[in-house]
């Protein structure tokens, strides 16, 4: 199933009225909760009433809140996705170091291998040498082929002059896509009872999304093919629509087509099986097309 992701741009007033989302403006629209995955404030310029957001914090959608140069600013998210949520980050706090040694050596192959995916779709070079990364990831990726990858991949998709420390358009919306991204994966680490700190591999200490940023990795190809498909556009607003949306594009799961949002739900049940099964093939596999 497809979910709206509902972007407020201009001047408002939110509230709520029989499990309805009120947006009030020029004129009165509605919609129901049921049908919203996340609500983006787009625009300094709206109110929002207290029982609104306690309502969505309750049904969990996403509201992200962006600043004044219309930036994914932060995010409200409830404290407690699980009934079980005190034994499920007891559980996460002492995973066992070697399995998530194997978890993270899968995570980094399969996002090679989107990566490659997406070099092949769009006709480009070095294929082959993506394909000989992932052959050669060791457990924690200990050879850094990620980073290899990553060179070798955004230099054939962007151009032999692009590097992600440029000041472009380019990087200011793959920025913008990852942000809506991992704002999806840490509502459904939420929703499954554990805490975005504590990572498998990600262990910054100032960085509250460790896991998060863990369990994007192989889903960020999904949001370089968006940002190449409309690279020669301008980063604005229409642009941006296009990186919201994100959550409905399309990635493929045991040769069967899913919205992106349904595949991440499914993905990161399979990763926490694997972690508390000690089972790394219950990962299931994802490719982006």
């Amino acid at each position: 199933m497809s979910w709206r992701t509902v972007v407020i741009s201009s001047k408002s007033k939110l509230s709520y009225k029989n499990n309805y989302l009120i947006v009030r403006n020029d004129d009165v629209k509605m919609i129901h909760l049921s049908e919203i995955n996340t609500l983006v404030i787009d625009t300094t310029l709206v109110s929002i009433t207290s029982i609104l957001i306690c309502e969505l914090l309750n049904r969990k959608i996403k509201i992200i809140f962006c600043d004044e140069k219309h930036n994914p600013n932060g995010e409200v998210m409830p404290y407690y996705g699980s009934h079980n949520t005190s034994k499920k980050v007891a559980m996460q706090a002492g995973w066992d170091k070697n399995i998530k040694a194997l978890v993270w050596k899968k995570i980094i192959k399969q996002k090679i291998k989107n990566q490659s995916n997406i070099l092949k779709k769009f006709n480009k070079e070095n294929i082959i040498k993506l394909n000989q990364y992932i052959e050669q990831v060791q457990e924690n990726d200990s050879t850094n082929r990620e980073g290899h990858s990553a060179k070798v991949y955004f230099n054939s998709l962007f151009g032999m002059e692009f590097n992600r420390e440029l000041d472009s358009d380019i990087n200011s919306a793959l920025d913008y896509g990852y942000t809506i991204l991992l704002s999806a994966i840490n509502r459904e680490i939420v929703n499954n009872g554990y805490i975005t700190q504590i990572g498998i591999n990600h262990k910054n200490e100032f960085n509250q999304f460790n896991l998060g940023c863990d369990l994007m990795e192989i889903f960020r190809p999904v949001v370089d093919k968006v940002v190449y498909e409309n690279r020669n556009f301008n980063f604005d607003r229409e642009f941006k629509y296009k990186l919201i949306n994100v959550l409905n594009e399309k990635i493929c799961i045991d040769k069967s087509e899913y919205y992106l949002s349904n595949g991440i739900s499914l993905y990161l049940k399979s990763v926490f099986k694997a972690i508390e099964d000690k089972k790394i093939e219950s990962i299931i596999d994802i490719e982006v097309i």
